[in-house]
């Protein structure tokens, strides 16, 4: 039988084409220009906001960083599944405060230089995407997002919130939808409680794009399909 690979999700990767370059921007200018690194915290301060709404919506759609894994590094990533510890809670936890702990740190030190602020930005960027980017090139190509402060942030203010739908009666388990996770979860194993538990899900919509039968859907958006219909 011939395996079917699963369709894109167009929409969001065209944006990640546009996001991905902000990365760059920021590592190479930003050591210059200080002011250019205060991208970080304006990225921080959205994922944040958007966490408390949708949890780690931010994540899927609208990350630079998350952008430039997914379209960059991807293409020389081995693709290997993310380590479970890597996934724990207690490591996640740690890495934030040390993470956090050292950019106060490093503010604390000139706190009345705002371009000091900007480089202290600039290089916890250049830190954390060095550590991002060898992770994809050993692992997995969003390895980093199961660690990365902000994501586990967003897990914790919102990573219950719009929840996938899952209609068990139509999914086939063919897995089309584990295959197109950018973050290497499965849909398919959570069936039979009819929403993604997994409070890392990046609500990229990618499943939702690549299912062959419709079985996948976000709150709302079955009612709205109706009206539609209706109308």
């Amino acid at each position: 039988m011939e395996s079917r690979k699963p369709r894109i999700n167009v929409a969001r990767r065209t944006r990640q084409w546009l996001l991905a370059p902000l990365v760059v921007i920021t590592l190479a200018f930003g050591w210059r220009y200080p002011l250019v690194g205060f991208i970080v915290p304006l990225v921080m301060v959205i994922g944040l906001i958007g966490g408390v709404i949708r949890g780690r919506y931010v994540c899927g759609n609208w990350c630079p960083r998350g952008s430039f894994l997914d379209r960059v590094v991807s293409l020389v990533s081995p693709k290997r599944p993310i380590p479970d510890f890597l996934r724990g809670s207690a490591f996640r936890w740690t890495l934030v405060a040390v993470l956090m702990g050292l950019m106060v740190y490093r503010i604390s030190l000139n706190p009345g230089d705002i371009m000091h602020w900007g480089r202290v930005f600039w290089m916890m960027c250049l830190i954390t995407t060095a550590i991002g980017v060898s992770l994809a090139l050993f692992l997995h190509p969003r390895a980093w997002c199961s660690i990365c402060p902000m994501g586990t942030m967003q897990n914790a203010l919102g990573g219950h919130k719009h929840q996938l739908k899952i209609d068990a009666s139509a999914c086939t388990s063919c897995g089309l939808c584990a295959r197109a996770c950018p973050f290497g979860l499965a849909p398919v194993e959570h069936r039979d409680h009819g929403i993604m538990e997994d409070r890392d899900c990046l609500k990229c919509a990618e499943c939702t794009a690549a299912c062959p039968v419709g079985a996948l859907s976000w709150p709302g958006e079955q009612d709205k399909r109706g009206s539609e219909q209706a109308a």
